[in-house]
Formats: C-alpha cells, structure tokens, sequence
C-alpha cells in the first residue's frame, strides 16, 4: 500500500510503498532524514485496499483494468478519483464498493475483507451501510420524488411508515422540501441529481461512492450539487468517494487520486476546497 510521509525535518511530502502490518525503514528524498514508517491498519481507515488487480477476460480480448493498486481512505474523507477515459477509475470504484470481484489483492471495509464475505453479505452490507450517485440518476420514471428515495428501504424490509418519513428527511436534507410528489420528468437535472443524492443518504450510510455524480450536468449546477455534497460530508463525516473528470470539482475535495493505466501515478491535496 502507499503512504503519504511528511519529513519532520524539511516537511517534504512523499509516499513510500510497504505491507499491511509493515514497519519500514524510509529516507526522506529531500534531506535524507532517516525513519520509519508503520503500515499497520488503524482504526481511523474505514477503506484499505493492497494490490488490487482487475482482469477482464473476454476470451480473445483480455484488459487487466487494475495493475496493483494499494489506498487507504479515512473515515469522513472525501476522496476525488480522476483520469483519462479507460484508466480503470470507474473499474477501482466498483471493486472498492464491492460491485465488482478482485481478480487479485484485498480490500478491507471497518477491517472486514470483502473477499471473505458471501455475495448476499457483500448485498447486505451494502443496502445497511453505502450509498450509490451515479451520473444517469437511475431514477424510475412512474415512482414520485419521495417515492423513488424510499424504495431502496422498502426493499431492506423497513416499515412503510418510517421509510417514508426518512425518505422525506432525506428529500428536505438536500433542499427539496415541497418536491415530494413531482416525478422525474416534472425536475430539472440538478433536482433529479438532488433526488439520487437524497436516496444515496437515506439509509444513513458511512461510505457514498459516486461515479460522475455531475457528469450530466451543466457547470453551475455542477457546482451548486458539490457544494451540497462538501455540506453534507462536513456536516455527518460520511466518507465520500467519487470519480470525476473535472478537476474543478476535484479540487472542492480533501485529497485527488490520479489513475492511469490501471494504476495511481500520483496523489495531491488540492490548496483551496
């Protein structure tokens, strides 16, 4: 995995690569301080992952998406993942989140290994504790507002009553109280993204992954959908993780992960959020 070191010396930012449970011996590139660094899990990371590699095998066509990739994300992070089209950005979200299998390495969520859990765990433990923005909204079309927000509940067996309050909890969290009843074609794009937010909250998850949560939508609605979801990290230290193409909207996040060719090249905080 990698580790981002501060030299207590120079204050030189670099990252050294070692184990899980690993202490090793690092050198400060700048002025040659000498240290070591823990690779132990901590409690403060509620996503590890070491050695990811993807392979997608289509018999004649073989492209392995992750090439050995190793994070660690901070419980109440918010972490932007960008790249070009095709470096496996969107393929390390959904191995991440437990979408999709890990041909090889593990990834550890609150310090369980998705590879130990069955497929109905891995579902369950995503319906109890993540939430999903995806560009396209994926909203039904027949189901109102606060209906298409309160169905992820009822599918998780929760009463109707409280689905439907919490639903409405949700809908005035992101600003639209009085939007309950109107169906998708009936908002604007912004208000339909506000709606998928609003069903990602729902079930008070710890973990929200979006993949192009503003994509598919103009620059100032972009902006005015990031700022909700800087204010709704800040306010309930929810993890975020999402994948963007816009480095504006990366910049409004804690820290950037840069992919290509299947694995991180490099790493920054951006200077203002």
């Amino acid at each position: 995995m990698l580790k981002t070191i501060e030299c207590p010396r120079c204050k030189e930012r670099f990252t050294a690569n070692g184990e899980f449970w690993e202490v090793k011996k690092v050198i400060c590139p700048r002025c040659h301080l000498e240290g070591k660094v823990s690779f132990k899990s901590s409690d403060s990371y509620i996503i590890e992952a070491q050695n990811l590699h993807k392979i997608y095998d289509g018999g004649r066509i073989r492209v392995h998406a992750l090439r050995g990739v190793s994070l660690q994300i901070k419980k109440g992070e918010m972490i932007a993942i960008m790249g070009v089209s095709g470096c496996g950005k969107t393929t390390l979200l959904n191995c991440l989140s437990g979408l999709d299998s890990i041909t090889e390495g593990n990834v550890r969520i609150e310090g369980r290994e998705l590879n130990l859990m069955s497929d109905e765990e891995k579902t369950e433990y995503r319906a109890k504790k993540m939430g999903f923005i995806f560009q396209f909204y994926n909203l039904l079309p027949v189901l109102s507002a606060v209906e298409n927000v309160e169905l992820p509940l009822l599918v998780a067996k929760v009463k109707p009553a409280i689905a439907r309050k919490r639903a409405l909890e949700a809908l005035k969290m992101v600003g639209l109280d009085g939007w309950e009843s109107h169906k998708p074609a009936e908002l604007s794009g912004g208000q339909r993204q506000r709606v998928t937010i609003a069903r990602s909250l729902v079930n008070h998850p710890l973990i929200v992954f979006g993949d192009e949560p503003t994509g598919d939508l103009d620059r100032d609605t972009s902006e005015e959908i990031m700022d909700l979801l800087c204010r709704l990290n800040a306010e309930y230290k929810q993890t975020f993780v999402l994948v963007t193409h816009d480095s504006k909207i990366a910049d409004k996040t804690h820290r950037v992960l840069v992919m290509g060719d299947g694995v991180v090249k490099k790493e920054y905080r951006p200077v203002v959020r």
